[in-house]
């Protein structure tokens, strides 16, 4: 029987970021408008929140039951080390995904948004078959483009709808940016990974680009979003706070240019997802610099 600890590192706290993120975004844009809406961004948390920590326990099963995780360079997951029962592991990704289903139909009557019902069913499928089903999109090299449509313009985006009901185009810009950097938490998992999943069959973006050119797509991915919200910042000058968690992206960047490999990426996962972080809060701050005060019944 896996203990508490085990679990809590089955969960993946490091993931984290990728679901505050977009909240953060999302929330930043709906106090620009005018609009405070606590509940609802409450609500939209732990939707995110839920989804995560869901598809980390999804992939701990798929993977663990195909074997992708017997060899791991990261930390050892719940299946592949034996740690959990993999029906236990999968019962807790299901029961994961059931809390975000509730809340996100909470967060949908509260808003009146209920087309978005459909988009959130979209989003649990998504995060099952990332590497579940007998042929799991994760294991075709597109992983990146779902981390980068959910965690991005659908999460960033529905957070900001909830609340205020519309966005505006800066909005729509950041989005994008929050979606590139959460890829590039994707992408430095990945490339530390390519030996492994090469082994295992497991066909991922960084497996088909090799080495070199998934470090020079990582660096891209890091920088394009701060270029994407100092552009935003001729709508939204706000957003040239951004540029105070640049500093954020040298030690990440430097690991990856340098050639970091195997164990040594793992504080680069780490660092990438607290850039991530920095840059949400910095873009959240610059949007909500327009705050006009309004309440929201959420």
């Amino acid at each position: 029987m896996a203990s508490t600890a085990e679990w809590i590192e089955g969960a993946r706290p490091r993931t984290l970021p990728t679901a505050i993120s977009p909240v953060l975004v999302g929330t930043g844009s709906a106090l620009g408008a005018g609009v405070v809406a606590p509940g609802s961004a409450l609500l939209a948390l732990l939707v995110a929140v839920a989804l995560v920590i869901g598809v980390n326990f999804a992939n701990d099963y798929s993977d663990g039951i195909r074997g992708t995780d017997d060899e791991r360079v990261g930390p050892q997951r719940l299946v592949g080390s034996r740690a959990a029962r993999p029906a236990t592991v999968k019962a807790a990704a299901f029961g994961c995904f059931g809390v975000a289903a509730l809340a996100g139909i909470a967060l949908t009557a509260v808003s009146g948004q209920w087309w978005l019902i459909a988009v959130g069913a979209l989003c649990i499928v998504g995060a099952w078959f990332y590497t579940g089903g007998s042929r799991p999109y994760g294991y075709a090299g597109l992983g990146e483009v779902a981390v980068f449509v959910f965690f991005g313009p659908v999460a960033v985006l529905g957070t900001a709808l909830t609340q205020a009901g519309a966005v505006d185009p800066a909005t729509v810009g950041v989005s994008i940016g929050a979606g590139l950097l959460t890829c590039a938490v994707l992408v430095a998992n990945n490339l530390r990974d390519i030996p492994g999943d090469r082994i295992a069959g497991k066909t991922t973006l960084a497996v088909r680009l090799g080495g070199p050119a998934t470090r020079t797509l990582y660096v891209t991915l890091v920088l394009v979003p701060f270029v994407i919200a100092v552009a935003a910042a001729f709508d939204r000058p706000g957003l040239l706070i951004v540029l105070v968690a640049l500093p954020a992206a040298v030690r990440p960047v430097r690991a990856v240019l340098g050639g970091a490999d195997g164990p040594e990426l793992i504080p680069v996962l780490r660092d990438t997802g607290l850039l991530l972080l920095a840059w949400a809060l910095a873009v959240g701050v610059g949007l909500a610099v327009g705050f006009g005060g309004g309440i929201a019944g959420g």
